[in-house]
């Protein structure tokens, strides 16, 4: 096969030979100066980023997002105002516990992470495809995940520790019944639903604001694998919903979702029977129902899989005018961490690189650090204030400030019901269902060796529902505690 390009290296020189390494004779050694072979086996070795200690298994896709309905009354970010308009996104998909290589088809939650390129800079909906979460407080987070990782002894996974710290935080219970249930492992990446999961505030061009949930609904409809099935998939072809994500755009076949808010009056967050901000629970849709916003469609895939999928940095604290954070204790740790792991990942200016970059002008006096793409400024004004026309806030664009009281202290939630979203989950559940999200748990759970972790663990099936806590002990073999 002929070409009339020629092979360079890194710094743009010709390449006479890439089959043999230059040595001192015909059998050698190799010679030191053989600079475009030590350029080859070093940049080989430095090809890895580290991987994300959680979501790191992942596909993405390109797409545009199209407002159908006006919302302009409750916010001004421009991505979600003006029927017709169009904003190009980049979204990813994601396993969340295991390792780059692990299997699509394990039961865990999916990552849902938009990056909306938008005329006011880049916006991040970065959730999950689950309403709710195990936890509620970031400072948990850690160990949650270590209990989610491999044991440092064995390097084995260790379902012991896993049930362990979720009968000792309640509050995981919600999360634990959809997990167990058949959405814990979704047919693909294109019939599943996604979620924001956290409380945001949206404010108007008037500065009045709403709290508000995101839920993004698939158009392909909702379907799930059964765990037989997904283990023979885990092991036959462990890449099974990366595949599909992309041959479907690759056919033409292009995955949509409907985005939805709910929506929520300020003053209501003080009378709501749950605390709109705790992301363990979620918002009756009877109280506040879904109102349309958008569509997302899905249809150009990456050219290059690293360069825009493992290199793509999502934050929930990526956001626009128009887009507030609420007091959720899980998502302010997360407007840190998110950002922080980027900047150890990828790098301080990761926001630089192509997939992240946004689409409009970036101003700013950050300068220089390791990989700083461009001028780096040029020669322009270099600090803040200055008398020289760098650049200046728009105090327009503060975020919306919101009362706080109390005293600096480690606070729990004031809400303790851990049980009764869950209870209510299990009852809409059919016979089946319940059937079958009993014998989930009942597997996963043989494995735990100490019997107490099994006990007060049926104690949290129990109170969310007697029915649901007897039938996990009695598959476990396990009598009801006494203390229920």
């Amino acid at each position: 096969m002929s070409t009339n390009k020629k092979l360079t290296t890194s710094w743009g020189a010709p390449v006479g030979d890439n089959q043999n390494s230059m040595t001192a004779g015909s059998r050698g050694p190799t010679l030191i100066q053989d600079v475009h072979l030590l350029e080859k086996l070093a940049h080989f070795n430095r090809e890895r980023v580290p991987e994300r200690v959680v979501h790191a298994k992942g596909a993405g896709a390109h797409g545009y997002f199209e407002v159908t309905n006006d919302v302009s009354q409750y916010t001004k970010a421009k991505v979600f105002n003006g029927v017709g308009k169009r904003t190009p996104l980049f979204i990813r998909f994601s396993t969340v516990a295991g390792e780059n290589g692990s299997a699509d088809t394990v039961r865990d939650p999916r990552g849902f992470a938009v990056k909306f390129y938008t005329e006011d800079g880049n916006y991040d909906i970065v959730g999950n495809n689950t309403p709710v979460f195990f936890i509620r407080d970031a400072i948990k987070f850690p160990d949650f995940i270590h209990t989610q990782k491999r044991d440092p002894q064995t390097h084995l996974k260790n379902p012991t520790a896993i049930w362990d710290f979720w009968s000792l935080s309640p509050e995981s219970l919600h999360q634990v019944t959809i997990l167990m249930s058949d959405r814990g492992i979704p047919a693909t990446f294109r019939h599943m639903h996604g979620y924001g999961s956290h409380t945001f505030k949206w404010v108007n061009e008037e500065g009045e604001g709403v709290w508000i949930k995101y839920h993004f609904r698939t158009e392909q409809g909702v379907k799930n694998l059964a765990p037989d099935l997904a283990a023979k998939l885990a092991g036959e072809n462990p890449d099974y919903h990366t595949e599909d994500l992309f041959n479907a755009i690759e056919k033409g076949d292009f995955p949509e979702w409907k985005l939805y808010v709910q929506i929520m009056p300020l003053e209501d967050a003080n009378t709501y029977r749950f605390d709109p901000f705790d992301v363990t629970k979620v918002w009756s849709q009877k109280d506040y129902p879904l109102i349309e916003v958008g569509r997302m469609v899905l249809d150009r895939n990456p050219e290059n899989y690293f360069a825009e999928v493992e290199q793509a940095t999502f934050s929930p604290g990526t956001l626009v005018p128009g887009v507030d954070v609420s007091p959720d204790k899980m998502l302010q740790g997360r407007l840190f961490a998110y950002a922080d792991a980027h900047r150890y990942r990828v790098g301080a200016n990761h926001n630089q690189l192509p997939i992240n970059r946004p689409k409009n002008e970036v101003n700013n006096y950050q300068r220089d650090g390791q990989m700083r793409f461009g001028n780096n400024g040029g020669g322009s004004v270099y600090y803040e204030p200055n008398s020289f026309d760098g650049p200046a806030e728009s105090p327009e664009d503060k975020q919306a400030a919101y009362a706080v009281s109390g005293y600096a202290d480690a606070v729990a939630y004031d809400q303790f019901d851990h049980y009764t979203q869950a209870g209510d989950l299990y009852r809409l559940l059919s016979e089946e269902e319940r059937t079958r999200l009993v014998a989930n748990i009942v597997e996963a759970m043989k494995p735990v060796k100490v019997e107490e972790i099994k006990l007060r663990q049926i104690q949290h099936f129990y109170k969310a529902d007697p029915e649901y806590g007897n039938r996990i002990a009695e598959g476990l073999g396990l009598p009801l505690p006494q203390e229920v």
